[in-house]
């Protein structure tokens, strides 16, 4: 019997409250809300949130006093706790890492890709979800697909513990209807300037004419979502190691930031934080961009190359305050200050972007 390659995409589900009630079995059953400190009174929003708590319209992203205002009486607020996610993830990838004759490429804390050949993914999904529950006791959705694009989709069709198959064969009687934004890649803002062309749907897009989607998006973009429309993507699972491409840091305020030196402080102590991020990371900076979040909600991103990659204090401060010259002289609710680093030499593992699916 002939085999076949696919791809299969694993999604923990709601992982990070999973792994809080692991850890408070009383908590079971209740609306939970992991952010920040876990105090809704402050500026912090939701890393994620429970099934329970979702059913009150609480969601990722979404701000801890907002969320505080939707949530029941029995609702938990906690703190984000990096390092217990991180080792339920290492737990998990190993389990995964562990089936015979699978590639896993992580993809984040809660999700990868795994690449093997079989004459039946479904039991492969099943055996997955199986040792990823003996391991950790927490629950994940396999999507099936004949590439990453259509396996990643799928998994949405399957949550929460199920497995979905998404094939060229049913990707339109599955996926023609939907609107552009359910495609992966596709969020608020394109989903508009798509419909801006009488695109709304999948199947519009798929029959979309590709030089007009060039003339809007560029030939890069314009052409990737001309292929996502038929569910064309990728199909080879790496397991190379990731690198990032650059450090962060970010800070919310609890109160705003007013006066144009309060900013350019608070800019000069992220760029130093980040860095010393780069200098343990041992890899020089080649830009430095500044992400700005002004009072109420409005966010922007401005960014400079350095004149040569370095790793010297003053050229990577002195270009984020540079920046500051460029910021509007408004009340400041959020700094961000990331540096993007000089990749390694050819033939090393190189950046693969990670694509956060919900948690």
């Amino acid at each position: 019997m002939s085999v076949t390659p696919w791809v299969l995409h694993v999604d923990m589900d709601q992982f990070i409250a999973a792994v809080e009630v692991l850890r408070r079995p009383e908590l079971a059953g209740r609306p939970v809300i992991v952010g920040g400190r876990g105090d809704p009174t402050e500026r912090a929003v939701v890393s994620t949130a429970s099934y329970e708590a979702r059913a009150y319209g609480i969601g990722s992203g979404m701000p801890l006093k907002i969320a505080a205002r939707k949530a029941p009486e029995d609702a938990v607020f906690l703190a984000v706790d990096h390092a217990a996610y991180e080792e339920a993830s290492d737990q998990v990838m190993g389990a995964l890492r562990a089936l015979p004759g699978v590639v896993v490429e992580v993809l984040g804390w809660d999700e990868c890709f795994l690449g093997a050949t079989t004459d039946d993914p479904e039991s492969l999904a099943r055996a997955a979800q199986a040792a990823v529950l003996e391991a950790t006791r927490l629950h994940c959705t396999v999507g099936i697909g004949d590439n990453k694009v259509r396996a990643k989709i799928a998994t949405e069709f399957g949550k929460p513990r199920g497995v979905f198959r998404l094939t060229a064969h049913n990707w339109f009687e599955v996926m023609g209807d939907k609107p552009t934004r359910a495609l992966w890649g596709v969020g608020a803002k394109v989903e508009k300037r798509l419909g801006a062309h009488g695109i709304i749907s999948v199947t519009q897009l798929a029959a979309a004419d590709p030089q007009m989607l060039v003339g809007e998006f560029g030939p890069r973009m314009g052409l990737w979502y001309h292929e996502l429309g038929r569910g064309i993507g990728p199909a080879v699972v790496d397991d190379s190691p990731w690198v990032a491409r650059g450090r962060s840091r970010e800070t919310t305020y609890q109160q705003n930031l007013v006066t144009s030196e309060e900013v350019r402080e608070a800019v000069r102590v992220l760029a130093e934080q980040v860095r010393e991020d780069c200098v343990a990371e041992g890899r020089a900076v080649s830009r430095v961009n500044l992400k700005v979040r002004y009072a109420p909600f409005d966010t922007k991103t401005i960014g400079r190359k350095l004149p040569e990659p370095t790793l010297e204090r003053g050229p990577i401060v002195d270009a984020a305050l540079a920046l500051c010259e460029k910021l509007e002289p408004r009340e400041v609710r959020l700094l961000g200050v990331r540096a993007e680093m000089v990749m390694p030499n050819e033939g090393d593992p190189v950046e693969r972007t990670p694509v956060r699916g919900r948690l």
